[in-house]
């Protein structure tokens, strides 16, 4: 019985024993090794992360250095934001930068971060005080992609030679913290997060575990001297920010940066942000003297008021909680094929598909043996299906070759069935399209929103009733 005993024993004590596995991506961890996270679906993430835990851990109480007060005797003022002297992305961040807060700015690469940010350096560094008096304060830019010459004439080019904005070239996360411990910074821009790295931390610049370490150091740094810092992340082929999912988690605020490379159009949107709301974009553009604020940005996605043209129609989106009015542009022409073109230059191809079809199947428009090209002006994307009705007006008038009365704008949610779908924030769209000067909007039937002086809505419940009240029903389609 002895001798079965002990044999027992070492087995039991190896399974006790047996490695568990971990995503060095989110941090899932599984008892058996896998090609694929369970949780955030990236392959070959999964790796060993040592022996598992046999049971509760324990922590030893250590004293307390500041007694717990009460909610409501809490200062802060130390905690309000300090506007970095950009428009647009203050109202993307809530007002401004806070003290200790981290930024994280992702976007593709040559999309614009590194002038956006410089243009925030000099700006933040310049500073404006509460009484407008200019206070001058330290700003840190280090860069870990281009060297200190190639920083200091695109800040030359773009005027951003600020006096008090110090810029050091170094991927040394031990030289980074002793920059900042010499400079006592106001403000520290890191460009990028995956160039730096700790000689402590084995990998090469860039890995999962480098980026974690880097990206803690600094936040630690940003925590423990109150002072704001933003960080340019690089992004994935699908998009998303480079680098351990959990570098997202221990950030307070992630951008996205998003714009094509043949427009000069950028937006900023907030993914995640503890100190404002997520909903708000900003608009820039970017020219060769650099990169400005757009308060209204409706400018570059118009090229008239849709007076005469066939095949053109104005809509509103909303980007967040901002109106932004857009012309849908569209081409119908016989073709030589015998499977006609259907081509999109923003807007969803499928879409395009369906609204064909409905008014092929509704409106009974003939388009099976005509080349249907539809694009939207200034290189803007169109997501949401408000837009439909804009679309679908604008391909009737260039099948028809009758445009639009002018000032017109339509937005409306179109259906399988032909129906017109109400959209949300009606109210603002009727106010932006009043304020750019249109005279009639065609809406969704049923909707009880007040238009503004000077503009007439024109409520159609289907398709083919929003068509006949335009006048493009006049020739045969």
């Amino acid at each position: 019985m002895t001798t079965s005993t002990s044999a027992r024993a070492p087995r039991a004590a190896g399974k006790a024993a047996k490695p568990a596995y971990r995503c060095t991506e989110c941090g899932w961890t599984t008892a058996k090794w896998v090609g694929r996270c369970g949780e955030c679906q990236s392959w070959g993430t999964v790796a060993e992360d040592g022996p598992a835990a046999a049971g509760p851990r324990t922590v030893a109480v250590t004293p307390v250095r500041s007694a717990a007060r009460p909610i409501a005797e809490i200062d802060v003022d130390s905690a309000r934001a300090t506007p970095t002297g950009v428009a647009e992305l203050d109202r993307v961040l809530g007002g401004g930068l806070v003290p200790g807060a981290v930024v994280l700015l992702a976007g593709e690469p040559g999309v614009g971060k590194s002038t956006l940010l410089l243009e925030v350096a000099s700006k933040y560094a310049e500073g404006t005080g509460d009484a407008g008096d200019r206070e001058s304060r330290t700003v840190l830019y280090v860069t870990g992609e281009e060297s200190a010459g190639q920083v200091r004439l695109r800040a030359e080019r773009v005027g951003a030679l600020a006096r008090t904005l110090l810029l050091a070239a170094e991927t040394d996360l031990g030289t980074v913290l002793g920059h900042v411990e010499a400079t006592d910074p106001a403000l520290l821009v890191v460009d990028s997060v995956q160039t730096i790295a700790s000689a402590e931390v084995d990998g090469a610049p860039g890995g999962v575990s480098q980026v974690r370490e880097v990206a803690a150091a600094l936040i630690a740094a940003a925590k423990a001297r109150q002072v704001p810092v933003l960080l340019v992340g690089h992004v994935t082929k699908d998009g998303t920010v480079a680098g351990p999912r959990t570098l997202e988690h221990l950030v307070d605020v992630v951008c996205q940066f998003e714009g094509d490379r043949h427009s000069r159009l950028r937006m900023v949107r907030a993914v995640k942000n503890r100190f404002g709301p997520t909903d708000e974009v900003g608009c820039f553009d970017l020219s060769e003297s650099g990169i400005t604020g757009l308060a209204d940005p409706s400018g570059l996605f118009l090229s008239h008021l849709g007076a005469g043209v066939p095949g053109s129609c104005v809509t509103v989106t909303l980007e967040g909680r901002r109106p932004l009015a857009l012309e849908i542009q569209s081409l119908v022409a016989p073709s030589p094929l015998a499977n006609p073109r259907r081509t999109t230059n923003g807007v969803d191809s499928s879409r395009l598909a369906m609204i064909l079809a409905v008014l092929h199947r509704h409106a009974s428009l003939r388009l099976a043996d005509q080349d249907v090209y539809l694009s939207t002006v200034g290189g803007a994307k169109v997501t949401e299906p408000a837009a439909d009705l804009a679309a679908a007006l604008a391909i009737v008038s260039a099948r028809t070759g009758d445009a639009l009365p002018a000032g017109t704008v339509a937005f409306g949610e179109v259906g399988l069935a032909g129906d017109l779908r109400p959209v949300a924030g009606l109210a603002r769209r009727l106010s932006e399209a009043a304020r750019l000067g249109f005279t009639a909007a065609v809406v969704p039937a049923g909707t009880d929103a007040k238009p503004p002086a000077g503009l007439r809505v024109l409520q159609a419940g289907h398709v083919a009733e929003a068509v006949d009240l335009v006048g493009l029903g006049r020739r045969e389609r």
